[in-house]
């Protein structure tokens, strides 16, 4: 089988050295060059022409971000970050995934981690993973887009037609799910009614950033969720980092559980056990969405949602033309149970237009 090429960028010799000696003891894998800056990047991705490039977010002379611009631009490559978990390094890192980058591999003790080995296991299968990614998909930065639909006489016009009955909407997605949340989100009015629950696969540190960015782009409130705290329309809650999340009713409300219990299909926090608390919710329209995103997390919870209720529960898959990775997407249309396969573009528009039906 022929190997993956990766080309690892670090400023640091030693890290260089560490990851290149990490990663050459794959069968799959072959570094066929490091470089010390995103300057030295962009040069040798020109010269050996690799499958995959590494980039760590903080470098003198260009960053990981701004050689990420670069790499998207003139030779769009896929790119896995490896990034600190303080909380610019985790922004920074989340504002990568926005540019163009596949996924992102957090290093065990800050920039010059000795114990690099540590994630050994994930930065490999990433690797591997980002080597078969839709990198068109990727090169195109998605702009943001504060007036959205409360702009838009197409949508608001449904307003006069019937209010929307009390619906929560569910979003599972992974690899690629940053670009693709932001799509979303940033196209929903301020006065959207209706609650919005997401697992992203992500750790911790992680999640919070994400919410904060996307919560800086978006019209709507959107956050990191916190245990016992009530679901309100025009919000967006992100599970955090480690922790499943769930919802119940108590006294009249949705109210948010955050659970430390087992990981399921090795995620936590993870789709499935979203969909599955979800499924349980009576008298309750649902809006259940599966996004771009490795494996097939949310297949299961998905058919406990129809299972429980088919009629008031609306599925939505993204299309294979948009996702970064269609693993989740293809997995949860095979049960047959998916209503509509949507280009990420028109997610939006479609949540909405369900909600005034």
């Amino acid at each position: 089988m022929k190997k993956v090429k990766v080309l690892i960028t670090d400023d640091s010799i030693f890290m260089r050295k560490l990851l290149s000696d990490l990663l050459e003891k794959h069968p799959l894998i072959e570094v066929v060059a490091t470089a010390k800056n995103g300057l030295d990047a962009l040069e040798k991705i020109r010269e050996h022409s690799p499958d995959v490039v590494t980039l760590d977010v903080e470098m003198p002379q260009m960053n990981g971000l701004q050689a990420l611009e670069r790499i998207m631009q003139s030779h769009p490559v896929p790119t896995i970050m490896l990034s600190s978990t303080t909380s610019e390094g985790s922004l920074n890192t989340i504002i990568a995934m926005e540019k163009g980058a596949v996924d992102f591999v957090a290093k065990p003790s800050g920039s010059i981690s000795l114990d690099i080995h540590k994630v050994k296991e994930e930065l490999t299968s990433k690797i591997l993973l980002a080597s078969k990614t839709n990198v068109s998909v990727l090169k195109t930065e998605r702009k943001k887009d504060k007036k959205a639909l409360s702009s838009n006489e197409e949508y608001r016009k449904l307003d006069s037609f019937k209010k929307p009955d009390n619906t929560l909407v569910c979003i599972g997605t992974s690899t690629g799910g940053p670009r693709a949340l932001q799509s979303i989100l940033t196209r929903l009015p301020i006065d959207f009614p209706a609650p919005i629950l997401i697992v992203q696969h992500m750790p911790r540190h992680f999640t919070k950033s994400l919410a904060s960015r996307l919560d800086s782009m978006s019209a709507i409130h959107v956050v990191e969720a916190i245990h016992n705290q009530k679901v309100e329309a025009g919000t967006a809650y992100i599970a955090p980092g480690d922790f499943h999340m769930e919802v119940i009713k108590q006294k009249g409300s949705m109210v948010i559980q955050l659970l430390q219990s087992p990981s399921l299909k090795g995620h936590r926090p993870s789709v499935d056990a979203l969909f599955a608390s979800v499924s349980k919710l009576q008298n309750q329209r649902k809006i259940a969405v599966i996004l771009t995103g490795m494996g097939s997390d949310g297949t299961n919870g998905l058919k406990q949602m129809k299972e429980q209720d088919a009629e008031g529960t609306l599925a939505l898959a993204e299309s294979e033309d948009s996702s970064v990775v269609f693993g989740m997407p293809k997995a949860a249309i095979q049960t047959g149970l998916v209503n509509e396969v949507l280009h990420l573009d028109n997610v939006a528009k479609r949540i909405y237009q369900y909600l005034y039906s």
